[in-house]
């Protein structure tokens, strides 16, 4: 339970770890984003305020006006030819001069729709490539001779302004009239100066102005005797406000996506960082829990070592009470004077001890250390003298035994192997009746192994008795100690090889032993 405890902990951080990572990186991928747009902003106003100062360049110096063929090429040098470093890099769509009702007086490139609200609220609107902002124009202050501040605005074209000086509605009655398609004579009607830099209006009129305390803002020529609603309406429209610029968001974009892979990356690599992390604590933990089982199953088998030790010592004990009780058994049933009853408990005594005896020294058998003493061997040869030892058995049983197969050597312990196939033989006489057939078959899979096996027609092994039958004290013969095939598989796994049981079609059993390596 500490073990489990402690792995939770661990998992807990771990996955601690993986979230704050996740997080900062979500943190810093929107950060970048909003410092890429406040970057793009900060250009947006960079664009205006250059705009504005060459809107500062063109207009008049007095009267605040600007000719819109004047402006119109160079608006659209700066969305069209991108000579400015500056406007080149933030990828300028379209531009346009706003009055304050938000309605543009010039342009350049395609105007976006400027009827949304949150362009007019917010001053900004983000689109999928797109990006409109509206930034206040700086023009400055020009102030008149009578101490007023003339609006900055942009005249209509030239020949809206023709058609105002047929109408005779734009000039005073002592201005002359400039020639048509003279840009210096317009400016200078505009203007209303004379070459001395006296306006033309007489002293007479100045005087009236001031006795009537005129603050309006100083007038172009062109529009000194329109009505007075008429000009504040026609300034609403003209008047700069701000600047409309709209901006490719491609390279912003670019930037935002490369870096939210990198994002995406480094959360990918955080994660294989932690899952490793949680694998390689996992296989620590139970490596740690294999070595605790390791621990403990050598302390059981040091502990079990020492009971087969005091068990076997235990059997070999008392073989010899039970030698003199046969000595003394015997003795009596040899004795004339004894009674028929004594000879016959007798002779009892002395079948029961030979069976405990015979069950002891197969114990002491089982329990005996295998320490393997590899000697080159002629298997059919070994196989030979186990059967002639158990000659009077298969003679008493009337049974035909068969050997067969190839002559070759193998490496084994001579007495272990004798005792290995001596059990499996007689394991098979027991097990047939009158008439039966036993097979011993020797042959080789390879160059460097063999194999053998005893076949026998009795009545077999079932099933389910298979993976139990070479376990100690297991037998199916009532007269069996259940020892035999367990001395038997010991002496096979100490030399490395393998045994099983297999069925012998159409009835019998088949002892099979594989991997017997061949001498060189």
């Amino acid at each position: 339970m500490e073990l489990t405890r402690r792995s939770m902990v661990v998992y807990g951080l771990l996955v601690a770890v993986w979230v704050l990572v996740a997080g900062w990186q979500i943190e810093e991928h929107e950060r970048f984003n909003s410092a890429a747009k406040t970057d793009l902003r900060n250009r947006s106003k960079d664009i205006a305020n250059t705009v504005s100062a060459l809107i500062r360049g063109l207009r008049f110096r007095r009267e605040g006006g600007v000719f819109f063929e004047r402006l119109e090429p160079v608006l659209n040098e700066l969305v069209n030819g991108r000579t400015n470093e500056l406007v080149k890099s933030s990828e300028l769509l379209s531009i346009a001069l706003l009055n304050a009702a938000g309605e543009p007086i010039a342009w350049a490139g395609k105007l976006p729709d400027l009827n949304q609200k949150d362009l007019m609220q917010e001053g900004e609107r983000w689109g999928k490539r797109t990006v409109t902002l509206v930034n206040p124009v700086d023009l400055g202050a020009i102030v008149t001779s009578e101490g007023v501040t003339n609006p900055a605005f942009v005249l209509p074209k030239f020949s809206e302004l023709t058609n105002v000086i047929r109408e005779g509605r734009g000039f005073s009655r002592r201005e002359s009239r400039p020639e048509e398609g003279s840009t210096n004579a317009v400016s200078s009607a505009t203007n209303g100066v004379e070459a001395g830099g006296t306006n033309v209006a007489t002293a007479g009129e100045r005087d009236n102005r001031r006795k009537e305390g005129e603050a309006r803002p100083r007038r172009p020529g062109f529009f000194r005797n329109m009505d007075e609603k008429e000009y504040q309406s026609l300034m609403e429209k003209r008047a700069l406000h701000g600047v409309l610029l709209t901006l490719s968001t491609d390279t912003v974009q670019a930037l935002c996506d490369r870096d939210f892979w990198l994002r995406i990356i480094i959360i990918l690599l955080a994660t294989v960082l932690v899952g490793g992390s949680g694998m390689v604590w996992h296989n620590l933990t139970k490596v740690s829990d294999l070595q605790i089982r390791l621990v403990r199953a050598s302390e059981l088998n040091t502990h079990l070592k020492e009971m087969n030790l005091a068990a076997a010592g235990l059997a070999h004990e008392t073989r010899n009470p039970l030698n003199i009780i046969r000595g003394l058994a015997q003795m009596i049933s040899k004795q004339e004077d004894a009674a028929p009853e004594i000879r016959k408990r007798s002779r009892e005594i002395l079948d029961e001890t030979d069976k405990v005896t015979a069950q002891l020294n197969e114990f002491i058998n089982y329990s005996r250390p295998r320490e393997v003493r590899r000697t080159p061997l002629v298997l059919t040869a070994v196989v030979g003298e186990v059967v002639r030892a158990l000659n009077y058995d298969v003679e008493e049983k009337k049974i035909r035994v068969e050997v067969k197969g190839d002559v070759f050597n193998i490496e084994a312990d001579e007495q272990l192997l004798r005792q290995a196939l001596f059990n499996l033989i007689l394991n098979a006489i027991q097990a047939v009746n009158g008439s039966g057939a036993i097979q011993i078959i020797v042959a080789r899979n390879n160059a460097g192994e063999g194999w053998i096996e005893v076949r026998d027609n009795g009545p077999g092994v079932a099933p389910e008795h298979r993976a139990e039958i070479f376990k100690p004290y297991f037998t199916t013969q009532k007269t069996g100690t259940g020892l035999g095939l367990a001395v038997v598989q010991q002496i096979v796994l100490a030399h490395g090889w393998e045994i099983e049981c297999v069925p012998n079609e159409p009835r019998g059993a088949v002892f099979r032993i594989r991997h017997l390596k061949l001498a060189v």
